[in-house]
């Protein structure tokens, strides 16, 4: 059964679903959402998750929100990305929990202020906050790489896919990826990845390209 994936393709917290699921060479559909039409505000879709969120997965009769939860199950179901021990998961864990807190927590509200959110609307010193806060953990990022090709294992798993899910957007936001190398050349090793895409090769956007 194909698993089915409501998502669009801005989301950075959608990516690391579809990404997932697509290098563990499982069998899924996108379901788009139209966020910025207010798809995820309507009463079927608060019924599918009441958090009103993209990703939610559906697995037959299995529903799944939040990317992590998601990452993990799928983990669970192929046996691959995601550590080959117990010792091996919790370092999994480990990075992930740190992308939700100081990573993409940070990058995802900021690219939306930076990009989405209407100019009269953003805040200048929300926005400098944010980018302060995402430039320190990518430079503990940057540290943990510089002698290590992936961040929880010998090998790229979910973990690095939780910490990558905004990076690959091309709207500014503040993210130079020249500032940090060893992010940089890490980033290079995900894209060469065989089946690796790009966001908006694996969903629908919302909104045209500019």
């Amino acid at each position: 059964m194909t698993i089915k994936l409501h998502c669009f393709g801005e989301s950075g917290n959608a990516y690391k679903a579809a990404l997932t699921m697509t290098l563990a060479e499982v069998a899924w559909e996108p379901v788009f959402v139209d966020f910025f039409k207010g798809a995820t505000r309507t009463p079927d879709f608060r019924a599918l998750n009441v958090m009103g969120e993209v990703p939610v997965m559906v697995d037959g009769d299995l529903v799944i929100t939040q990317s992590a939860v998601i990452q993990d199950y799928i983990t669970s179901k192929t046996s691959k990305l995601g550590g080959k021990s117990a010792d091996q998961r919790r370092e999994v864990l480990r990075w992930m929990f740190f992308d939700n807190h100081k990573v993409s927590g940070v990058a995802g509200p900021l690219r939306f202020n930076t990009n989405f959110l209407p100019e009269d609307k953003r805040s200048t010193e929300v926005n400098d906050f944010m980018l302060m806060r995402l430039k320190s953990a990518l430079k503990v990022m940057d540290t943990h790489l510089a002698d290590r090709d992936w961040l929880a294992t010998e090998e790229l798993t979910v973990a690095d896919i939780a910490c990558c899910g905004y990076l690959f957007y091309e709207e500014p936001f503040g993210f130079d990826r020249t500032e940090f190398p060893h992010v940089d050349a890490w980033l290079d090793r995900i894209a060469a990845t065989p089946g690796w895409k790009h966001p908006y090769d694996l969903m629908q956007r919302a909104l045209p390209a500019a």
